[in-house]
């Protein structure tokens, strides 16, 4: 028995019409008739030597040979499409996609867009705000921006931030609790994004460090983080805001930081990509405008008592 593969367009005719279920549908989605797209399908049943479609009045099954093949074939073509759209992609430096957060994205990325455009006319940048685990090929995103525990395996891995947090609040706020002691008498909001950190980095851990006695078991909860610190510019509360998110909230005067101790997280914001596309231009680019842009942050850590959340254990 001969292994040779029945031509590619027969194939693809079979594959489509299995999915489909359908003759019409199949050659619909591959612009061929369907007397054309019969056709395919009567080769690759000649090359078999048997036929992979049972012919109903107004429609067709996959017989046990079609059944055994169509999986296989889906997969293949599947996987081809992939190869080929990462193939283009590596010649195609115009276009710039990036996954982050959601809290990221909002906070960091899309105010800072107009100025990385002005500077990269010639790219085009497309965001992916999600937490899900990224396939770069499936997916096709050049780029991803991810916070945790950094354990990155087979890819290029920078660190960018490393996450500190100090209680944030409005001007307005801050004239009226302007020491630690006064936390007692405001409402706390919480950020639960960070409740996967192994060691605590909430507003236990923050008091313990700062000395102070404060009931911490009040007050609003948020699951992302940009809704805790939307929740203090609108005069909410306080919230044990995490910098690299706050800064330009910061930066307008929307929220100040009045308080000396930061703490400082076990997790760190990184910029991941596919071993190797970090040379690429539009890549290298965005990476070096990234680090740039971060460095605008360090500020807000001059003068402070930062201490690690691990030394308070």
């Amino acid at each position: 028995m001969s292994d040779r593969l029945p031509p590619l367009t027969a194939l693809r005719a079979f594959e489509a019409a299995a999915r489909h279920m359908s003759f019409a549908k199949a050659a619909d989605e591959l612009n061929v008739t369907p007397a054309a797209l019969s056709y395919q399908i009567k080769a690759l049943e000649a090359d078999l030597g048997q036929p992979v479609f049972r012919r109903l009045n107004r429609a067709v099954e996959l017989t046990e040979a079609g059944r055994c093949l169509a999986p296989g074939a889906t997969d293949a073509f599947t996987t081809l499409s992939a190869a080929w759209r990462s193939t283009k992609r590596l010649t195609d430096n115009g276009v710039l996609t990036v996954t982050a957060g959601p809290a990221f994205t909002s906070k960091w990325l899309a105010p800072r867009m107009y100025e990385f455009a002005q500077a990269h006319k010639e790219i085009e940048l497309r965001f992916l705000a999600t937490l899900r685990i990224i396939d770069f090929d499936r997916d096709e995103v050049d780029v991803a921006i991810r916070f945790g525990l950094g354990h990155d395996k087979e890819v290029y891995s920078r660190p960018l931030i490393d996450e500190w947090m100090t209680p944030m609040m409005t001007p307005e706020m801050a004239q009226e609790i302007d020491r630690p002691g006064k936390l007692a008498k405001a409402t706390l909001i919480h950020d639960d994004s960070i409740s996967f950190f192994k060691v605590p980095m909430g507003w236990d851990a923050w008091c313990q460090a700062a000395r102070v006695d404060v009931d911490t078991s009040h007050g609003p909860r948020f699951s992302q983080a940009d809704h805790a610190i939307d929740a203090a510019i609108a005069g909410a509360g306080v919230v044990l805001g995490r910098v690299s998110l706050a800064t330009r909230a910061l930066e307008a005067g929307r929220l100040v930081a009045p308080f000396e101790v930061g703490l400082i997280s076990e997790a760190q914001f990184r910029f991941i990509c596919p071993q190797g596309t970090e040379k690429r231009p539009h890549v290298a680019a965005f990476e070096s405008w990234v680090l740039e842009e971060i460095q605008t942050s360090e500020k807000f850590a001059e003068g402070r008592h930062l201490v690690r959340a691990s030394d308070l254990l």
